[in-house]
């Protein structure tokens, strides 16, 4: 007989106090039962990093962030080209952007202090329905419904939702809404979060060890893997652009510069490339360089973003004069400390062999 829904949560908070994953941005149940409450400065922090970034990767920029600016003022005062160049190689730049507008916003408007429930904290800069959630429970102990990739996977194997991704969101938030509960909703937020991430996983869960196992109506049915079920993905699109990485003949440094604001890769350092997007090509050929030099064509360097995927021929040329105002020499032992995104690092690594 299936359990109610306020059984169910707590089989699944009995088995979390158990089993928490060890987080530095996540205070454990024992010392929330304790009485100490967690940062929201860090939680928001971690849940940016974290969108479409897996933990391991996302544990290093976190520790970084907090040791260099403690608190959202420290990061609302810090420049932006600080924050980009420190969050170089994690991808997703734009994340980087709001999350300084953000923290100037939490400081100007609201006094240094996050808002304290989900539908304030959704207004802010880069804060959608899943941030806004998981902050106002975690930090707040609002029963707000947390809604993640994992939680997704949870819910729809849990209830057997044969209705694709992204349509089935509503009915997987309506479960979740149903599921949390008032007292803890942030230790069931992540409690959810660690169930699909250790248990519930994609291709081989383990049910034997799943605190929800006899609930679960598609281990019932024994089609786990079948959910969630997601909608047809459409064809990628391929770009592709060029980019120069001029050197300097008297020591090697490598000319850079810094890409406009908005847009792919906004405010990150590059070195000069064509004007790509993933709504049409860069120009590609020596002739279309952004000054005049004696080009060569060492190879061409793929890289894959979230909706396209970018292929950029990349030239080489020695040259003693500064090209223009638009930009700076870096040594070579220095390369690694400019905040170039991956994309970058792949084209100068490629030029420079």
């Amino acid at each position: 007989m299936p359990l109610p829904p306020s059984s169910l949560s707590e089989e699944i908070l009995a088995w979390y106090d158990r089993n928490a994953r060890d987080m530095p941005w996540r205070l454990g149940p024992k010392a929330r039962r304790e009485g100490h409450r967690p940062d929201a400065y860090k939680i928001w922090l971690s849940e940016i990093m974290l969108q479409q970034t897996t933990v391991a990767a996302v544990k290093p920029f976190f520790a970084r962030f907090v040791n260099r600016w403690p608190t959202v003022g420290d990061l609302a005062n810090a420049e932006a080209s600080e924050i980009m160049a420190e969050w170089a190689g994690l991808g997703y730049y734009s994340r980087a952007r709001n999350l300084h507008v953000c923290a100037k916003e939490v400081v100007e408007n609201h006094g240094g202090a996050f808002p304290r429930t989900a539908a304030a904290l959704k207004a802010l800069p880069g804060i959608g329905d899943y941030t806004s959630a998981a902050i106002a429970s975690i930090a707040f102990d609002e029963a707000a419904p947390v809604v993640d990739g994992n939680i997704e996977r949870v819910i729809t194997r849990l209830y057997r939702i044969s209705a694709p991704l992204p349509g089935a969101k509503p009915h997987v938030k309506e479960k979740v809404t149903g599921l949390t509960p008032k007292d803890r909703p942030g230790d069931f937020a992540q409690a959810m979060m660690d169930l699909g991430a250790t248990i519930c996983v994609p291709r081989s869960p383990s049910c034997l060890l799943c605190p929800a196992a006899e609930q679960c109506e598609a281990r019932s049915h024994g089609d786990q893997t079948a959910y969630p079920v997601k909608a047809a993905k459409r064809p990628v699109p391929q770009r592709t652009g060029a980019a120069f990485v001029a050197t300097r003949s008297s020591d090697g440094a490598v000319w850079l510069r810094r890409r406009p604001a908005s847009g792919m890769l906004g405010g990150m350092a590059e070195a000069p490339s064509t004007a790509w997007s993933a709504r049409k090509d860069g120009e590609t050929g020596a002739d279309v360089a952004p000054f005049k030099a004696d080009w060569m064509h060492v190879g061409a360097i793929a890289h894959g973003f979230t909706h396209f995927k970018l292929t950029l021929e990349v030239y080489r040329a020695e040259i003693d004069a500064e090209p223009s105002n638009e930009g700076w020499w870096a040594a070579r032992h220095e390369i690694a400390d400019q905040g170039l995104p991956t994309l970058m690092r792949k084209v100068v690594d490629k030029a420079l062999g």
